[in-house]
């Protein structure tokens, strides 16, 4: 980008700022509050926005409104998590009937949760499972189950993941909060050399991968890669651990299934719990006995809403009558289609979409070419970036500020049509600064 190119930018994104300060004066005050009892007004670091972010006061179907009274379509999806939209009937119904019927926090042992667990190793093709409250947690008690079953400490992960709060690899290193610093490998996403090297290392007793990277900009393992992992640790003895915490719905059975993956262990998060809090690894049985504790010798896995009766009811019900595997084939289809179209309109931009299914990512590029397999190969355009999401905003559309979009099921095509038009517009506006020199 040139420098007048710059000096327009800058300009753009002043005034976008401008506008959004105006119309967001109650968020702002709230804000101001907030910064009083929580560090920077915030308890989640994602949803920080500068000067400040917008505060949200309901949600309902597929749109979110906020304390100003501006309703927004929800393409943010609380990073796959609302699925179902934030007020679906049949999922509320089910929260109704446990609270009514069941009740909560009942401290033992559940039918329900058999029932739950049965379902989730049918779908996913596990043989045995244990429930978590979140993804986070899954992927840790995954690696508990590993080290126990390898006797050996040391993990293989990529550049880019994001396996949970206090396993993120960004920039090719362990995050300074997380877990077992010393002990990971991280090495460049879809560069199968070097992680069929670090794999054959010494005292390695996984490969932790995502197929898609979801926090980092939905970048896609390619199949060459993904297989090649699969093959190379079972050729060591290294579990093979599929994170599948964002991507278990795009497919009948996510991207294992999609991709002819047969992963040791997999993990899971996110809608799988009906818009409740919920988190779940499993696989092999030989590995998860190493949770039985009728055995000499298991690991403890404790936690006290592990199997709470609000998500093994509706996480349950969600999964059997809602987002059926016909229902997720047929929307990771309109998701690709989706997709296509936005790449189709950005075509000679550098702007960029990359995903699969109903999950995807705009990038925004420096230079070309419009083809990402690591992010870490990728210089992006923050402040292009930052404008987008403002005049998003404009237009009607809550998206995340790094891009992110994950479409709800309850999502009308004619919304999906707008967004497209409104990415249309975008250019159209910001011509001199979108178009991309290869």
């Amino acid at each position: 980008m040139q420098s007048e190119d710059q000096v327009h930018l800058l300009a753009a994104l002043d005034a976008a700022k401008s506008r959004y300060i105006e119309l967001n004066a109650r968020s702002k005050s709230l804000h101001e509050e907030a910064v009083n009892v929580l560090p920077g007004g915030n308890t989640r670091t994602i949803l920080h926005t500068d000067p400040f972010p917008i505060y949200m006061k309901s949600g309902r179907a597929y749109q979110v409104t906020s304390e100003e009274g501006n309703t927004y379509t929800d393409m943010a999806g609380e990073f796959t998590a609302a699925l179902y939209g934030h007020s679906h009937p049949t999922i509320l119904s089910a929260m109704n009937d446990v609270i009514q019927n069941v009740g909560m926090n009942i401290g033992a042992t559940t039918t329900q949760e058999r029932l739950f667990a049965r379902e989730i190793c049918k779908r996913f093709q596990l043989d045995r499972m244990r429930l978590t409250n979140s993804g986070t947690e899954a992927n840790l008690h995954a690696l508990a189950a590993a080290r126990k079953f390898t006797g050996k400490k040391k993990v293989v992960t990529f550049s880019g993941g994001y396996h949970g709060g206090v396993l993120m690899f960004s920039g090719g290193k362990p995050a300074p909060n997380n877990v077992d610093i010393d002990e990971w490998i991280v090495v460049k996403y879809n560069d199968l050399d070097a992680a069929k090297e670090a794999i054959q290392s010494p005292g390695v007793a996984a490969v932790l991968v995502e197929g898609m990277q979801g926090s980092n900009g939905c970048i896609c393992g390619t199949s060459e890669f993904l297989h090649g992992i699969q093959r190379a640790a079972s050729d060591a003895g290294v579990l093979f651990i599929l994170d599948e915490v964002m991507t278990s719905r795009i497919s009948d059975g996510g991207l294992a299934r999609l991709q002819g993956l047969k992963p040791d262990l997999k993990t899971f998060g996110k809608y799988l719990g009906g818009g409740l809090a919920f988190g779940a690894f499993g696989g092999r049985a030989d590995i998860m006995a190493g949770f039985d504790p009728r055995l000499i010798g298991s690991i403890s896995h404790s936690g006290t809403f592990n199997n709470n009766t609000l998500v093994t009811h509706v996480g349950y019900i969600g999964l059997t009558t809602v987002f059926t595997p016909e229902t997720a084939k047929a929307f990771t289809e309109a998701g690709n289609t989706f997709r296509e179209q936005l790449n189709e309109v950005t075509n000679d931009t550098r702007i960029y979409f990359t995903g699969i299914g109903t999950l995807l990512t705009a990038h925004f590029l420096a230079k070309g070419p419009r083809h990402i397999e690591c992010a870490d190969d990728v210089e992006e355009i923050p402040e292009l970036k930052t404008l987008f999401w403002l005049e998003m905003l404009e237009a009607g559309f809550w998206v995340t500020l790094r891009g992110f979009i994950a479409i709800i099921l309850e999502m009308p095509q004619s919304e999906l049509e707008r967004f497209v038009q409104a990415v249309q517009s975008f250019i159209s506006r910001h011509r001199d600064l979108v178009v991309l020199d290869l």
